[in-house]
């Protein structure tokens, strides 16, 4: 009888915690301003959010309001009743001690986003930045300090670092469909911590949580929940599950892996208050909190965008990029609504998802408030009308991109409209075949392939200005 052991098999339960720096004028509390691109440290700071003695707190009212169009935008739940709180902890980023943050009584709470259940949504300041890398010493920079940080917690529900990762990306482009961050991971606008626990398949328990600080790109997320998922499961193999302990863990990038910073504190650690300098707020009674009016001032969200453009037969891949390409989404709604039909609205997709593109990364000065959008829609029209091949229309793209003009004109002096002339096109047909016996042959024996050359042929001694369909009108009718 054997004693092989049958392999147990480990699930991952993921559970995300994600800041993201709201888009204000000023701070969350004061009234300094609240610029991620300030260069001059220590600029953009006040006695309040410095946490001199004395100093009161006041609310930032766009803050909240940012907070509750996300709450409306995931279909969650509205308090009615919040207040603030002092988190209780000490770090040389925190000049008064404490953080005032959210804890009872977050503004929102349930909702989802994708497939992923949200807890809870709450606002509370950002703290500083620390710099240790200029010696062997520290400097704390308070430009960060006090501005609007919104945190957003989910149901450990994520089974995978892909889920996670993709969750964060739609999350990311929330955000900014509803204008209420930029949510740049790469400046800290956005970060990501991310509770990682595995369980025997089947299991009705959690395993010991682990939480991983600050990653600072999707990229990082995946790699970190995958190193952790893989160091936990070999401790369980190897019967070593009691040194997963509940801790909290950062990301070396250089040797891609986490590494144990300190132990994980619970809620009792920070020993949290309501915040006495600050009043407890009831939304319904502030008339630009109603529901009424948050929701109509809701903009169209990244799945209403992808259900609408998949109705108009636009390829996946091109429904991806027009709906995370925020630019590019907006530019498409106002060309496809001057054009006149699904042909045409398909063509405008495919030259925006490649060729615009492509000539922006070639030519980092262009962007496409260099693309006239009337000579683009005339292009389009051109195309769809056989005036113009593709080949022309990516040369009269190029010229309208980088140096304007008018796009009728541009394929007139550019020898770019199209030939339909078959008079002319016999011509040429003519001497492509004569230099081409062995692929006439090829052709007269079945290969399609032949008349595809062939074409090329003409379309490249016309300079693409033939006509393709005439072109092959006139092989077919010669070679017969």
């Amino acid at each position: 009888m054997s004693d092989t052991k049958t392999a147990i098999k480990y699930i991952p339960t993921i559970g995300l915690e994600v800041h993201a720096e709201l888009k204000t004028k000023t701070k969350m509390f004061c009234d300094s301003p609240n610029n991620p691109d300030e260069e001059k440290s220590n600029a953009n700071t006040c006695p309040i959010c410095l946490g001199h003695p004395g100093t009161l707190p006041v609310l930032n009212k766009e803050a909240i309001k940012k907070v509750l169009m996300v709450g409306h935008a995931i279909d969650a739940n509205i308090a009615d009743f919040t207040e603030w709180d002092r988190k209780n902890y000490f770090y040389p980023d925190i000049p008064k001690g404490y953080q005032i943050s959210q804890y009872k009584y977050p503004l929102i709470s349930g909702g989802e986003i994708g497939d992923v259940e949200i807890t809870r949504i709450h606002l509370e300041e950002d703290t500083a930045t620390s710099i240790h890398d200029r010696g062997d010493f520290s400097l704390v920079n308070y430009n960060r300090a006090g501005v609007p940080l919104m945190e957003l917690v989910t149901e450990p529900v994520i089974h995978s670092a892909k889920q996670a990762s993709d969750f964060g990306r739609e999350l990311q482009l929330l955000l900014r469909y509803l204008d209420v961050s930029d949510a740049n991971m790469e400046k800290g606008e956005m970060r990501v911590e991310a509770n990682i626990s595995i369980a025997p398949e089947g299991s009705s328990e959690f395993g010991t949580k682990v939480e991983v600080k600050n990653l600072n790109s999707f990229k990082v997320v995946e790699k970190a929940i995958e190193f952790e998922i893989k160091r936990m499961t070999k401790l369980m193999e190897e019967g070593r599950g009691e040194e997963i302990v509940q801790e909290t863990r950062g990301w070396d990038e250089a040797k891609a892996k986490t590494f144990s910073q300190r132990k994980k504190e619970t809620s009792d650690d920070y020993r949290y208050f309501p915040e006495p300098d600050l009043p407890k707020l009831k939304i319904s009674e502030i008339s630009e909190f109603s529901a009424e009016k948050l929701r109509a001032e809701l903009p169209e969200l990244p799945n209403q965008k992808r259900e609408k453009l998949a109705t108009v037969g636009i390829a996946e891949n091109q429904i991806d990029f027009l709906v995370r390409n925020i630019e590019f989404g907006k530019y498409f709604d106002e060309i496809s609504a001057a054009v006149s039909d699904k042909k045409q609205i398909t063509l405008v997709a495919n030259y925006l998802s490649s060729d615009v593109v492509s000539l922006m990364k070639d030519d980092g000065k262009v962007s496409l408030d260099n693309l006239d959008k009337k000579q683009f829609i005339e292009m389009i029209k051109m195309i769809s009308g056989n005036e113009i091949s593709s080949r022309g229309a990516k040369d009269i793209l190029a010229i309208l991109i980088k140096e304007g003009g008018n796009t009728r004109k541009i394929a007139e002096e550019k020898g770019l409209m199209q030939q339909s002339d078959t008079g002319a096109l016999e011509e040429i047909a003519k001497k492509i075949i004569s230099e081409n016996q062995s692929v006439i042959e090829d052709f007269k024996n079945g290969k399609e392939a032949a008349m595809q050359f062939l074409i090329g042929q003409g379309m490249k001694e016309t300079r693409g200005s033939a006509n393709p369909q005439v072109l092959k009108e006139v092989f077919t009718k010669l070679i017969k």
